[in-house]
């Protein structure tokens, strides 16, 4: 991403990039790109105006939901502008060659990512991260004393930097094992599909 960041001159239009590529029938205002990208709103206002005048997104009116601040009432939907990626644009194809290839996080650099969430014994990768669009999680995390708002947090983080949302799971060992013993259809289906083993002390086949 550092590179990416240097190549276009900012960290923050690589990741409002990423957000409109990988999600190219998703409308959103700026407020939405700031939060999803986590930059600032000044940056997602300027980053937008810069990708619309080179023509790789367009302006779009839709439907949000905004969160009523009543307590336990419903939100209200309300009519906006944002922008949506221009599926025309004559470049689209190499743009999204160059900025989605380029894998924003390392092994290693994950392993950082999830250090103090618990005592992993397992992480496994798939999905957006191996390119493998038929994973049932992007992450398996597989531990002892997990914490689970600190698990999300990071997956929140990288969520912003790669430009889409995460599916994941985390289990205790205790219930893994259990689910790999009885043949549980979702542990099968991440251990018998496409992944990268990240962590792993279980040595579970």
């Amino acid at each position: 991403m550092d590179t990416l960041g240097k190549l276009f001159g900012s960290q923050a239009r690589v990741k409002i990039l990423r957000l409109f590529l990988l999600n190219p029938e998703e409308a959103y205002d700026v407020p939405m790109v700031a939060e999803k990208s986590k930059v600032s709103l000044s940056e997602a206002r300027r980053e937008l105006t810069l990708i619309k005048n080179a023509g790789v997104v367009n302006t779009k009116s839709f439907t949000k939901e905004i969160p009523s601040k009543k307590k336990n009432a419903r939100p209200k939907r309300k009519r906006v502008s944002g922008f949506q990626l221009k599926t025309t644009f004559p470049l689209l194809s190499s743009l999204k060659s160059l900025i989605v290839s380029e894998t924003p996080l390392n092994r290693d650099e994950i392993v950082r990512r999830f250090k103090g969430v618990g005592k992993i014994k397992f992480l496994a990768i798939s999905g957006i991260f191996i390119d493998e669009p038929e994973a049932r999680v992007d992450v398996l995390i597989v531990g002892d004393d997990l914490k689970k708002r600190l698990i999300e947090n990071v997956l929140r983080t990288i969520e912003a930097e790669i430009g889409h949302e995460l599916s994941y799971g985390a289990l205790e060992t205790s219930e893994f094992l259990y689910r790999v013993s009885v043949y549980d259809k979702f542990v099968r289906d991440v251990l018998d599909g496409r992944h990268d083993r990240v962590i792993d002390k279980l040595m579970v086949e």
